[in-house]
């Protein structure tokens, strides 16, 4: 990262900037940073000005305790005015809430694109939420840090034997730095359910976008979120799952922040 810009809380924020007109900022989720959304950027700055940022307590970025996730929103508020005053954002799994809510407390954004934000549409995900808050605050109070990476990789879904595995693996001491940023992620999902009434006051175009390939909840969960926004769209992208393609899901951000 590039570049630096400082929140309202006088957090450092690490970003980078590629192509030309319309700025777009892309937001990432959980256990990951602007690295992990990089690839996206490629096709998207051959028609707009792509801003690719480190989250706070991640990567380039500092952190200033306590945490709320109005600070993350201040956060990309900063970005966007030091991109020209106006943006785009396109959020990726729980990095998806954080834009919508970005663009529901009123922040200068257009256009808000998310893919896959797992709010969770089926019996028992509030419970399911509530339990993981629960083991994770005291795994994260008690320096286990690992073990906070667990939950949240058994909460995506992963199986045992892969968790072990990427346990034993030369990405774990990586996985374990930003083990932290889990609660913030984990605090930007609320209580896990679709946000219904912070959607409906959401005034910009939204696409709402899974991959055909996905959970069916995932799939329920973007047309909820395509419904309760008055300007809302929902679009399944062909054999694509949480781990979307950059090649698949850039073409569809194009378009849609190109209208």
């Amino acid at each position: 990262m590039d570049k630096k810009t400082n929140s309202a809380d006088g957090t450092s924020i690490a970003y980078e900037s590629t192509g030309e007109g319309p700025v777009v900022i892309l937001v990432s989720g959980a256990m990951s940073t602007g690295g992990t959304v990089a690839p996206l950027a490629v096709p998207l700055a051959e028609h707009f000005k792509v801003v690719v940022y480190d989250r706070r307590g991640r990567g380039e970025s500092r952190d200033t305790p306590p945490y709320a996730v109005e600070r993350e929103v201040e956060d990309l508020a900063a970005l966007i005015e030091a991109a020209g005053g106006e943006a785009a954002l396109c959020g990726i799994s729980s990095g998806g809430a954080l834009a919508l809510e970005a663009a529901a407390s009123g922040l200068p954004v257009r256009q808000v694109a998310v893919y896959e934000v797992p709010f969770a549409v089926y019996e028992g995900g509030a419970k399911e939420r509530a339990e993981y808050t629960e083991r994770l605050t005291e795994a994260l109070e008690q320096g286990r840090r690992g073990d906070a990476v667990e939950l949240f990789l058994r909460l995506a879904g992963m199986a045992e034997q892969m968790i072990q595995g990427a346990r034993h693996s030369p990405m774990w001491p990586g996985m374990e730095s930003i083990a932290p940023s889990l609660a913030y992620d984990n605090a930007v999902m609320g209580d896990g359910l679709v946000p219904r009434d912070r959607l409906a006051s959401i005034a910009v175009p939204v696409l709402a976008v899974a991959g055909s390939a996905s959970p069916a909840w995932m799939h329920e969960a973007a047309r909820a979120v395509a419904r309760t926004v008055p300007g809302g769209t929902y679009r399944s992208l062909e054999g694509q799952t949480h781990m979307v393609e950059p090649e698949v899901l850039g073409p569809v951000l194009v378009e849609f922040f190109g209208r």
